[in-house]
């Protein structure tokens, strides 16, 4: 198999784009997949510096990573979750990509700025992930805005998106559907929020990281079992492999011809927005979930959780 733009030998198939790249021009393709994201919504302005949230994954790593390589000053921001050694682990790989390559790595820690865990938190909703998503959102967000970054980078690849997209559309949630964007712009009170790796799948930004021998953290967060969308990714995973860029063909789709007739509910809900009565943070009611959360995990005798080890 021969590489598609340079004739060498190929180390990587893309059914999805019906093509094989060798080495240094699949790290190319990548550099153009994320180029094209950026461009094609604005996400990065040339002169501004982004905040990218990093976890010690692959995904977050990676973009970091193409983000430098494309010519940006990007800083790092770190979220301790106090999942155990899973945080533990999670930090160092963080650290040692800064380290390594003399960056900017912002740390924070769930249970010293706010008080609680994860493991805690997930006592006081339904999911692990639940709380864990919404402390991401709220104190990374914070972050950004307390340390003068108008733009915040995650590392959701096109697998993410496609799965949160389908778990929206199966229960059309439009509120939700709403504000899945690649972009989610500034206002008052919030950083822009993008998804650079949106036109890359897990097999690609994994094969990046071998590539740039970028040491990533395997291991999955052991308090993911279970979670709807791991299910969503497995039945998205099945279409791929009989229709390669189903999912590819699925989301670029839906924010073509869906996404934009739901803007009216997004703005809709940008005008109800109030400041929380506790942090500031904009919200629908008096608080925001996440201080609503803080209250119900640190209420004074609550047992605390154990982190798994």
């Amino acid at each position: 198999m021969k590489c598609r733009r340079c004739g060498a030998e190929a180390v990587i198939e893309l059914p999805q784009h019906r093509t094989a790249f060798c080495a240094d021009c699949f790290l190319h393709h990548c550099r153009n997949q994320v180029r094209r994201s950026i461009d094609s919504y604005h996400m990065i302005d040339n002169t501004e510096r982004p905040l990218v949230a990093v976890s010690g994954g692959k995904d977050s790593l990676a973009a970091w990573d193409l983000l430098l390589e494309l010519g940006y000053q990007a800083d790092g921001v770190y979220l301790g979750l106090g999942i155990g050694e899973y945080s533990d682990r999670s930090g160092e790989y963080a650290r040692d990509f800064a380290r390594q390559r003399d960056l900017t790595l912002i740390e924070i820690d769930l249970a010293t700025d706010a008080g609680f865990t994860i493991p805690q938190a997930a006592a006081q909703r339904r999911t692990p992930c639940s709380a864990c998503g919404l402390s991401k959102r709220h104190l990374l967000n914070k972050i950004a805005l307390d340390h003068g970054y108008r733009v915040l980078v995650t590392g959701h690849n096109l697998d993410d998106e496609a799965a949160v997209l389908f778990g929206n559309v199966t229960r059309w949630d439009l509120r939700y559907l709403a504000r899945q964007q690649p972009v989610l712009t500034e206002q008052d009170g919030f950083a822009r929020r993008v998804k650079p790796l949106v036109r890359l799948s897990e097999r690609d930004t994994a094969a990046y990281c071998v590539i740039r021998g970028i040491d990533y953290q395997v291991e999955e967060c052991p308090l993911a079992a279970g979670n709807r969308h791991l299910g969503y990714k497995e039945l998205l995973n099945q279409m791929e492999e009989r229709t390669p860029g189903a999912k590819m063909d699925f989301y670029n789709g839906f924010q073509r011809r869906m996404r934009p007739l739901l803007d009216s509910i997004a703005t809709k809900e940008k005008g109800e927005l109030n400041p929380c009565d506790q942090c500031g943070s904009p919200t629908t009611g008096r608080l925001c979930a996440f201080c609503r959360l803080t209250e119900q995990t640190t209420k004074p005798g609550r047992p605390a959780e154990s982190s798994p080890r």
